[in-house]
């Protein structure tokens, strides 16, 4: 060291020595203790603290060997007996009332001196006093050989009653000092309560997302308490991520907390064990809305603590909190959710209107719905007259495609014969059947009938393979869609209706003479070959005179349903004009076309009441001909042919190749 940091240091005690000499020493942070004191306010409720005071006093300090004999018992500030040396809580010599009495009137020592048992006993009371002004708070008494309390014994007993006092006050100032630290832990920690809620609310505020505000809160009770079992169950509609986020049950128990507090909105609580303190909580989650779901904890509560002080406002605080935040976040998801929804339903509407053929607005429906509900399968069914049932009309599922449905059976079969929309968010423990959901290995369903001017003509059914996907949401928006679906469809089918009158003949239900040109120009350009039949009934007009004309139109009539009878699915009849007409029988030759005309001659001769006859004229094209294969040509040839068969005798099939040869 040098000399400087030696005269340095030197000057340092020096100051530090004057400092305790001048009295500016250290001050002793616990002197105010000292000062301490009770008041006449605290009498009544000091009983207690005296009685352990005493029994500490007397086990520590008093049970001397000098004073075995000795009897020692307290009095609170009334004269009422609180306690003695032997563990006795009422007094066992009615001289003490006598004694304790004169002590409080005079506020000082009182002593009587009695024989018993052939000793001569001492008893005396000392009133013990306040630090401040010495009021009695309690009185000391003592009792022992009238010997001993000449020799000293009087001396030795107001010594040990000071310490006495020392020992209520040091219990008293433990005791105001325990209690200012339990003020001190428990500001503390709500100190920390509240800087740990404004955390939370500030990381549930900041995020707007459904999940995120769940994961959240579910995070923040979980470091609360660590060693608690948390389950959130939500409603229905939400679809959880989280592995502690479950759906509510639909039944409750009468006793559950959960649904006492989803029911209530305020929070259950419930003993499962008194002897190992285990507890079980329900805090509702809920906004200004509604509750959407309930906090599930089950903890158990330590020994020094009870049911009261586990602070359930606090827990409250943060449910309520992320309720509201949740809530925001649920509005926010569901506007953007509406604007989605309105801008696909928007694009779904232009699509449907974009064509008015029947198979293209199943095609726009099948597409959009699958896109806008994000489902896995999607299944439209439309009834079939001809079929006599529900037809897949549109189906991702390749086994579904085009199968026929009986009405009435399956979910399909059932909302199209109720007219009823269903939801199913566990298919396996619903109890319903429906091939669809078999067959894909679904778990969720939603499904409405599709009506058309106000008739429900089939049924929209969207699957997914994962239970509780779809919400009610999607389920009210399905039944919207189905009504702009329904009217689409209902365009598009009548549109066909007229398309089909705009080509049809009304008296025969045949194809018209137009459509007939426009088919057969259409399929030359695909096909190899076909054939047209030219088909004339014999002396209509005699029939007319002779039975009238509406008679006449019964037999037209007839023989145009013989005609439709007698051809194949695919092949063309239509009424030519008047009395006259035609088939065309795609990919068949002159000579297989006979067959079929010949048929219809001779059913036509069998069948038709009145009966009349027919005559056939057949003209065939192949694509060898390309300058006798136009439509016009084939007509024309057709004609010819018929002609020839009237001219010779009626009632006959003549075959355009012969005549040419004729």
């Amino acid at each position: 060291m040098s000399e400087q940091e030696a005269i340095g240091c030197m000057d340092s005690h020096e100051r530090i020595r004057k400092a305790q000499t001048s009295g500016r020493s250290f001050k002793d942070p616990v002197e105010w203790l000292g000062r301490m004191d009770i008041n006449r306010h605290d009498f009544p409720y000091a009983s207690g603290l005296i009685a352990d005071s005493f029994d500490e006093w007397y086990k520590k300090d008093a049970a001397l060997s000098f004073t075995e004999s000795w009897k020692w018992c307290i009095f609170d500030y009334t004269g009422k007996w609180l306690a003695d040396s032997s563990g006795a809580r009422e007094p066992g010599n009615p001289l003490w009332e006598q004694i304790v009495a004169v002590c409080l009137q005079t506020a000082g020592e009182c002593t009587l001196q009695i024989e018993e048992n052939g000793v001569e006993t001492s008893f005396f009371a000392m009133p013990v006093g306040t630090r401040s002004n010495g009021e009695i708070f309690a009185l000391l008494g003592c009792a022992m050989p009238t010997e001993q309390f000449a020799k000293g014994g009087r001396n030795a007993a107001e010594a040990m009653a000071k310490h006495f006092s020392t020992c209520f006050y040091r219990q008293f100032e433990y005791v105001f000092v325990t209690d200012l630290a339990s003020v001190h832990i428990h500001e503390e920690r709500e100190s920390s309560r509240r800087s740990l809620l404004f955390q939370i609310v500030q990381r549930m505020y900041d995020s707007i997302d459904v999940d995120a505000v769940l994961t959240e809160v579910i995070a923040s009770i979980s470091a609360m308490y660590p060693g608690a079992d948390l389950t959130l169950y939500m409603s229905q509609d939400h679809r959880r991520a989280h592995p502690q986020v479950k759906h509510l049950p639909l039944r409750w128990n009468q006793e559950d907390v959960c649904g006492k507090a989803f029911k209530s909105g305020r929070v259950a609580l419930r003993t499962i064990n008194e002897d190992n303190q285990l507890v079980e909580i329900g805090l509702p989650l809920g906004g200004k809305q509604g509750v959407y779901g309930v906090f599930h904890l089950v903890m158990r509560v330590p020994a020094h603590q009870n049911m009261d002080n586990m602070d359930m406002s606090f827990l409250s605080m943060v449910a309520s909190t992320a309720g509201t935040a949740f809530e925001n976040a649920k509005l926010y998801e569901r506007s953007n959710q509406l604007i989605r929804e309105l801008r696909m339903s928007n694009g779904l509407s232009e699509r449907l209107n974009q064509s008015l053929q029947l198979g293209e607005t199943f095609e726009a429906a099948f597409e959009g719905l699958l896109e806008m509900f994000e489902a896995d399968y999607c299944c439209i069914l439309h009834y079939s007259e001809d079929k006599d049932g529900l037809e897949a009309v549109m189906c991702n599922y390749p086994g579904l495609s085009n199968e026929i449905i009986e009405v009435g059976r399956g979910i399909g079969g059932k909302v199209y014969s109720l007219g009823e929309p269903v939801i199913l968010t566990e298919y396996d423990q619903s109890g319903a059947r429906s091939r669809l959901m078999d067959f894909t290995d679904s778990q969720s369903l939603i499904a409405t009938p599709l009506s058309v001017g106000g008739e429900v003509r089939g049924a929209i059914m969207l699957a997914h393979r994962r239970p509780h996907y779809f919400s009610f949401d999607n389920f009210r928006l399905l039944q919207a869609l189905a009504g702009q679906i329904g009217l689409a469809v209902g365009n598009a089918l009548l549109h066909a209706e007229v398309h089909r009158l705009a080509n049809r003949d009304s008296l025969t239900g045949l194809h018209a003479r137009h459509y007939l040109d426009q088919s057969i120009k259409e399929m030359q350009n695909c096909d190899f070959c076909g054939t047209l039949v030219v088909v004339d009934i014999d002396n209509f007009k005699s029939v007319n005179d002779t039975y009238g004309h509406q008679k006449g139109d019964h037999i037209l009539k007839q023989v145009s349903d013989i005609l439709r009878a007698s051809i194949r699915q695919g092949d063309l009849a239509a009424r030519w004009g008047g009395e006259e007409l035609a088939l065309y029988l795609p990919q068949l030759n002159a000579q297989q076309a006979y067959v079929v005309a010949e048929r219809i001659r001779l059913r036509v001769q069998k069948e038709t009441d009145p009966s009349v006859t027919v005559s056939c004229g057949i003209a065939e094209w192949d694509w060898t001909e390309k300058d006798r294969a136009s439509a016009d040509s084939l007509f024309y040839r057709a004609d010819m042919a018929l002609y020839e068969a009237k001219n010779n005798g009626r009632n006959k099939v003549v075959v355009e190749a012969e005549v040419r040869q004729n």
